[in-house]
């Protein structure tokens, strides 16, 4: 059975940084796409960036483009998202994915 299990998350000021982790069990990282999502409060969840099993080439949002980087490191089995200049609107629960499969997410909070 494949978990993915999201760390991480924290409150932190406007213009601060975290780094996020996802750990994954069952399977590997290794050559697959994979992605991390938000959800903000009274939003729906949205994608964020992702990480492609093709060289692993990058995209991002939009929002969160020059400041975001996902990044995978095989030998670990995890995917990270580095996440720097936050604001407040960056403010949500941020999930995991593989394929159809979502971690339980981790909260980020940014102050203002």
């Amino acid at each position: 059975q494949v978990q993915l299990v999201e760390s991480g998350g924290g409150l932190v000021q406007t213009g601060g940084s975290l780094r996020l982790s996802c750990v994954a069990s069952g399977d590997t990282v290794s050559g697959k796409t994979m992605a991390w999502f938000r959800r903000a409060p009274g939003k729906d969840r949205e994608i964020v960036a992702r990480i492609l099993k093709s060289f692993d080439s990058t995209t991002y949002s939009d929002s969160v483009k020059g400041r975001f980087t996902i990044s995978r490191d095989t030998a670990k089995n995890t995917v990270y998202l580095q996440m720097n200049n936050l604001k407040p609107e960056d403010t949500a629960v941020y999930y995991c994915n593989l394929g159809p499969l979502f971690g339980q997410g981790t909260q980020v909070t940014v102050s203002s």
